[in-house]
């Protein structure tokens, strides 16, 4: 007997090119607060990782900083981001017809960012009717990437246990968390030159790819399950 498909997407990255922009804000506001960072630091070794990590990290390199300045700094940087991200964001090339073409199955949201920057951007786009309320926040959740219990959070309350999903992510960070979660996942690895698909995840190179290999996997699951 068949059972539901459920498919996770990451947002930044993956959905929306909201990075450019986040790091670039970043870079301004961390910089100023005597945390030396550029924007491409961001694509290089940050990528999708929470905010908090990456001033902890420079932390540990260039010394503490007051924590009530950087709360301040942390909330200026993010009303910037989302006016940066209500004008001048645009989808990833290939989202929206991407998930037209898997409509059937039902979706989620699962990022490491606030949610209100998930819908900013999603409205934006217009993306935010394909997704309604399932949208997944580390803030919320009170968990992030790369431990899997985001993934594993969004999935249960959609009503799938882990092996029915499919995570789609761009992050190396996120890869880990829905492989940690014992989903099937595919990495969008934009960069293949520079960065390596984690072992046993699938990698496609763009989201015009993902509903082909989306309807493999679902064809290679249906079989699994029919033999079971």
């Amino acid at each position: 007997m068949s059972r539901p498909l459920c498919l996770l997407f990451d947002c930044d990255g993956t959905l929306v090119d909201s990075e450019p922009l986040l790091a670039a804000e970043m870079a301004t506001s961390l910089t100023a607060a005597g945390l030396p960072f550029r924007a491409e630091d961001y694509m290089g070794g940050f990528r999708g990782a929470r905010f908090r990590h990456i001033v902890a990290e420079l932390e540990a390199q260039y010394g503490k900083v007051d924590p009530d300045h950087l709360e301040s700094l942390e909330t200026t940087m993010r009303a910037n981001l989302n006016h940066r991200l209500a004008t001048d964001l645009v989808p990833i090339a290939g989202a929206p017809e991407a998930l037209a073409a898997l409509s059937r199955f039902p979706m989620g949201v699962v990022s490491n960012g606030p949610e209100n920057k998930v819908r900013t951007s999603l409205n934006t786009v217009g993306l935010s009717e394909t997704f309604g309320n399932s949208l997944f926040s580390g803030y919320t959740a009170n968990c992030w990437k790369p431990d899997p219990c985001l993934y594993l959070h969004a999935a249960s309350i959609m009503g799938f246990a882990a092996e029915d999903c499919i995570a789609i992510d761009d992050a190396i960070v996120g890869v880990q968390a829905a492989l940690a979660a014992g989903m099937t996942v595919v990495h969008l690895n934009r960069f293949p030159d520079a960065e390596e698909t984690p072992e046993g995840a699938h990698m496609i190179t763009s989201m015009y790819q993902l509903p082909t290999v989306i309807g493999r996997l679902h064809k290679d699951r249906e079989r699994r399950v029919a033999h079971a």
